[in-house]
């Protein structure tokens, strides 16, 4: 069982209670990854939800020219394979570690019982993820419109 406490660095998790924490520590799994290890493809089927613990993930989408898009590097705190969960699908990029990385794995199956036995467990986990998932796209406006005024 991976610690309560180590959990509160992650962004998701950070406002969770001592009770709640440990309900989701009792379920994750710790998953490393080396250098270059490729952990989902496009159309791969989803194992869950990706905490990075340390490390540095990158993700990316083949796009229409075939070339590899780089979306984004994520780092310690951050999460990923959340719309795969949530939408119940297939991911729609590839996740691949840039460095050896450490990651949390909430399951997809457990993750699901998890929301269904505890529903203020998971009122708390999604208005964390909205607020996670809000401020990435405040910030990638941004980025968008400072890149469109200086075109």
């Amino acid at each position: 069982m991976i610690n309560p406490q180590t959990l509160k660095d992650q962004i998701l998790l950070k406002d969770m209670d001592e009770n709640e924490l440990r309900k989701i520590s009792s379920i994750i799994e710790k998953v490393n990854v080396r250098q270059g290890e490729t952990l989902f493809r496009e159309e791969d089927e989803t194992r869950g939800l990706w905490l990075i613990h340390s490390g540095r993930i990158q993700i990316s989408k083949m796009a229409a020219d075939g070339w590899r898009q780089t979306l984004v590097v994520l780092g310690p705190g951050h999460f990923f394979g959340e719309l795969a969960i949530i939408e119940k699908r297939k991911h729609v990029s590839k996740a691949e570690a840039l460095e050896d990385t450490e990651l949390f794995l909430l399951p997809r199956e457990k993750f699901e019982s998890l929301v269904a036995e505890d529903c203020a467990l998971a009122l708390d986990f999604f208005k964390s993820m909205v607020v996670a998932l809000s401020r990435n796209l405040r910030r990638m406006n941004d980025k968008f419109l400072s890149a469109l005024i200086s075109y």
